[in-house]
């Protein structure tokens, strides 16, 4: 298995503290996992005579990771925290060279960790016309033609972000894309990312035509009268047909892209992520990243398996990592699976029949071959994340789950399996994830809603819930978001954006799980503002195995650090503005400032 290179006779002498000399790193210069409390004890007892490179006054610190207190000053020697405190002793850690910054009354916390984005595909549709929030159809087809007629060097013209809502009937056709990009090739993602919305030279472009077949585990939509296709692709086998004739970005845009994509995590406070659903050749982009000393957040980075994943598959993934041993920035180790679509466009797996049409959702994995694979991977040592979204998906993954470690032994490093996203949940299957010690890896829309009124403002994608809820019906719907209730159950809960699903702001998705009531026939998931903060902090740090390195402000730890505008723990947040990040740093180093700080 990769890990077997860490070992501690290959770590090298990397750091000499107060005296100590500490074996701290591997050759690829990640923590040793042991390394942590040793470099926090040497760093207390260097704090005494030592001035900080970096200081926080004037804030309200909150360390996270279930902490009870805050404190009023942080310090930073190099890139980890060299100490936390009070007031009182703030003179000691200030130097001749010491960067202070005045919080200026605001709250601080440790950065966000989004545990589910598509950092690579973001930073590209950054570059696209943007259709989020458009509510009508004229909305969307006047987006797209002002879009074309601004890039009239563009051989395709290329855009995401629509909901169901405006389309006659929910689902958009190519004659409508047709109607603004007559003259050249046109796709559109939707929101969710799961269907894609293409005129008539697309599809000519790609060869579908009313004889082409429907790939496995993808639909191409067809006129029920003619058989044509209506310019709507469902889930990533049958985009995938339009995918191959797309001019495919060079190096040096792709990582222009993630450069892009990470600056807009950085305004965010989010200091690190989880990609979700990556491939060998684009994590190669993130390493060239690091090595240049480019990669401004830290990534854990997801390799995608598909059906038909064999043990020779795997084989050249174990190779990929132990190529990539991990680093404080950069390292995978983790697997992503789909194992259904979504509600919108009924290809959710559910444990019983959508109520607009009589069907379940058809999962992309029978049990047994999800089985062969989930213990496959388990077996070699692989965090598995899967996509899970309809309650009939989330029971089979806990079942694969379940029945893999019957089977196995734990990996050296334990078990962290995650679902993600689960929209809708068996109320039975509750407590089964702390029964299993899988992760709950949640995504809210991103809404901000004020405490006063309830009132949303919206920051995520067009509102899809009549579609959503109307596919399911009350019921289900009421069991969406069920964090609280997982957490209670002794499960373990984090949260992320989906970007570019959804805004990757942290904190308004923060303060909507805090705020948010109760759906009708549901129970109230809201959290404490501090448990919600956790679950972005310390918790999605546990969930990428790094709990020892970040996600808590405490000495020895990485000097990964948000700066609110406001103290959003002394007075509940009336308006955006509240919750505005004013600094961001990154290991130990300003990596965003809002303007006038």
């Amino acid at each position: 298995m990769p890990k077997s290179t860490i070992g501690s006779a290959g770590f090298r002498w990397a750091a000499v503290i107060a005296g100590a000399t500490l074996a701290l790193t591997t050759p690829a210069g990640a923590l040793h996992p042991d390394a942590a409390a040793a470099l926090g004890a040497a760093a207390q007892r260097q704090s005494s005579t030592a001035p900080a490179d970096l200081l926080i006054v004037n804030g309200k610190i909150y360390p996270a990771g279930g902490s009870r207190g805050f404190h009023e000053f942080l310090a930073v020697r190099g890139n980890r925290i060299s100490a936390v405190g009070a007031a009182a002793d703030i003179s000691r850690y200030r130097g001749p060279g010491t960067t202070v910054i005045d919080a200026r009354g605001g709250a601080v916390m440790p950065g966000f960790n989004d545990v589910h984005t598509h950092m690579l595909s973001g930073g590209l549709d950054m570059e696209n016309v943007d259709l989020q929030g458009a509510q009508t159809l004229d909305e969307l087809l006047t987006r797209i033609r002002n879009f074309a007629a601004s890039h009239p060097d563009r051989s395709w013209v290329r855009g995401r972000g629509w909901g169901y809502e405006p389309f006659p009937g929910g689902l958009p056709t190519r004659e409508q894309l047709d109607a603004a990009v007559p003259d050249r090739p046109a796709l559109m993602r939707c929101y969710d990312g799961h269907s894609v919305w293409v005129n008539s030279r697309a599809l000519a472009a790609a060869g579908i035509t009313k004889d082409t077949p429907d790939p496995q585990n993808g639909t191409i939509v067809r006129n029920p009268q003619t058989g044509e296709p209506t310019g709507l692709l469902k889930e990533g086998p049958a985009a995938a047909l339009i995918n191959k004739v797309l001019p495919r970005p060079d190096a040096a845009e792709r990582r222009r892209a993630l450069n892009a994509a990470i600056a807009e995590a950085l305004t965010f406070g989010v200091t690190s992520v989880t990609d979700a659903a990556g491939n060998p050749d684009d994590f190669e982009v993130y390493e060239q990243a690091r090595r240049a000393g480019e990669l401004g957040a830290r990534v854990y980075y997801s390799l995608l398996v598909s059906p038909g994943f064999t043990d020779r598959d795997a084989d050249r993934l174990d190779a990929v990592w132990k190529a990539h041993p991990d680093t404080p920035q950069l390292k995978t180790g983790v697997i992503k699976m789909f194992l259904d679509g979504v509600i919108e466009t009924n290809t959710a797996f559910m444990l019983a029949p959508y109520v607009n049409v009589p069907t379940k959702g058809t999962p992309n994995y029978t049990v047994a071959e999800f089985d062969r694979i989930v213990q496959m991977l388990d077996r070699r040592g692989w965090q598995i994340m899967v996509h899970a979204l309809g309650d009939g998906a989330v029971r089979m993954a806990l079942d694969g789950f379940e029945r893999a470690a019957a089977v196995n032994p734990a990996p050296a490093r334990g078990r962290r399996h995650r679902l993600e996203h689960i929209e809708t949940i068996a109320l039975g299957d509750v407590p089964r994830f702390g029964k299993l010690g899988v992760i709950a890896s949640m995504h809210p829309v991103g809404g901000f809603y004020v405490p006063s009124t309830g009132a949303p403002v919206r920051t995520g994608p067009p509102a899809a819930v009549g579609v959503w809820a109307g596919n399911i019906g009350p019921d289900r719907a009421a069991r969406d978001g069920m964090w609280k209730s997982i957490s209670a159950a002794g499960g373990r809960v984090v949260f992320g954006s989906d970007w570019p699903v959804a805004t990757l702001d942290a904190m308004g998705r923060i303060i909507g799980i805090v705020n948010r009531q109760p759906r009708r026939r549901g129970t109230d998931e809201r959290l404490p503002l501090t448990t919600a903060i956790d679950d972005y902090t310390s918790a999605a740090a546990y969930a990428a195995f790094d709990e020892n390195q970040k996600g808590t402000l405490a000495p020895g730890m990485l000097a990964d650090i948000v700066v609110l505008a406001t103290d959003v723990f002394s007075r509940p947040p009336a308006s955006r503005e509240d919750i505005a990040v004013a600094v961001t740093i990154v290991d130990g180093k300003v990596a965003y400032r809002a303007p006038g700080w």
